[in-house]
């Protein structure tokens, strides 16, 4: 799915880039506050250090900015996940690192992932497809992970139930930051990701020596 056009009458490229980016710094913040509904693309040129003007020179509507926001935090996300799956060999234990460090990403950028959590539904229908293609990539990038662990008979898993492992931890690793109300009085991080990982991998692994689990 080709990425959606975000139309600017500045040519030069790399200010846009950087125009957008603070753009993108301010909309967080004051989608968090107030939403996206209530908040005005003024408040927004404010936030980023420019006037309204400026800011129309970059974007055309608000709802761009929504969009701007949501695939910069998709690209973030996959970007820091890229180079930790690279380097997954196969085993439980590199499984279990992905998932720790895909959590601490999520925790790094707990604003970020609230406000695209409560805000996607906002994205224009032409927008949306595009949004959530992205969010289906990432859960692929953990079906890889897992797969890989399948192949070294690390685990024991259908295709469906690789499919639903990965959107299981990657949910998971969101509900950090959209129940943080909640979690973070009950656990640290590091307790959350070892409970989650403990709950999500306890009952599909096995060794070698151990008897082997069907789940066919």
């Amino acid at each position: 799915m080709e990425k959606r056009e975000v139309l600017a009458s500045v040519k030069d490229e790399r200010l846009v880039e950087k125009r957008r980016t603070q753009m993108i710094k301010g909309a967080v913040t004051l989608f968090k506050e107030k939403g996206f509904h209530r908040t005005t693309t003024r408040e927004i040129a404010k936030a980023a250090g420019f006037s309204i003007g400026t800011l129309y020179e970059y974007i055309r509507t608000k709802e761009d900015i929504l969009y701007l926001v949501c695939d910069f935090i998709y690209d973030e996300v996959q970007e820091k996940l890229q180079k930790e799956i690279d380097q997954s060999d196969g085993t439980l234990d590199s499984l279990k690192m992905t998932i720790a460090y895909f959590y601490k990403v999520m925790d790094d950028m707990q604003d970020e992932v609230l406000v695209m959590y409560q805000e996607v539904k906002a994205l224009t229908k032409d927008a949306l497809p595009y949004v959530l293609n992205k969010e289906i990539r990432m859960v692929g990038m953990f079906e890889k992970v897992i797969t890989k662990c399948v192949e070294n008979g690390e685990l024991l898993l259908t295709e469906k139930q690789i499919s639903l492992l990965s959107h299981n931890i990657f949910v998971q690793g969101q509900m950090w930051s959209f129940r943080r109300w909640a979690l973070h009085k009950e656990y640290t991080l590091q307790e959350y990701i070892d409970v989650q990982t403990q709950l999500l991998i306890q009952n599909v692994s096995f060794h070698k020596s151990a008897d082997i689990k069907s789940f066919q």
